[in-house]
């Protein structure tokens, strides 16, 4: 090769992979306190759930102790979450959502 030649590579075209942020549930829990119809004006106004839905989530976490309301982004579980204990907690109820990870 003389000087003036110039030695040409061929680039690599990287891809960037970006993983899907990570889901979490937002976990209705049953107590013997806060009143049925209480727990179904909260799923719809926090959660925008429709009477009849609500008053299944409701039904589940009363017959099983617990209910998974919602799966969505972490920040938002953990505001809906937050936003439906301070409702409760306004009304004087000990109502209680909790969040964590989806698997």
């Amino acid at each position: 090769m003389s000087d003036n030649d110039v030695a040409l590579k061929p680039k690599t075209k990287v891809k960037l992979k970006l993983d899907k942020p990570k889901l979490y549930k937002v976990i209705l829990v049953n107590d013997d306190y806060t009143p049925r119809e209480f727990v179904i004006v909260i799923l719809k106004v926090v959660f925008r759930m429709s009477e009849e839905t609500g008053y299944r989530v409701m039904m589940t976490a009363h017959k099983l102790g617990s209910c998974v309301v919602v799966v969505c982004a972490k920040d938002i579980a953990e505001t809906k979450a937050k936003e439906g204990i301070d409702l409760a907690k306004e009304m004087g109820f000990p109502l209680m959502f909790t969040t964590e990870p989806e698997e």
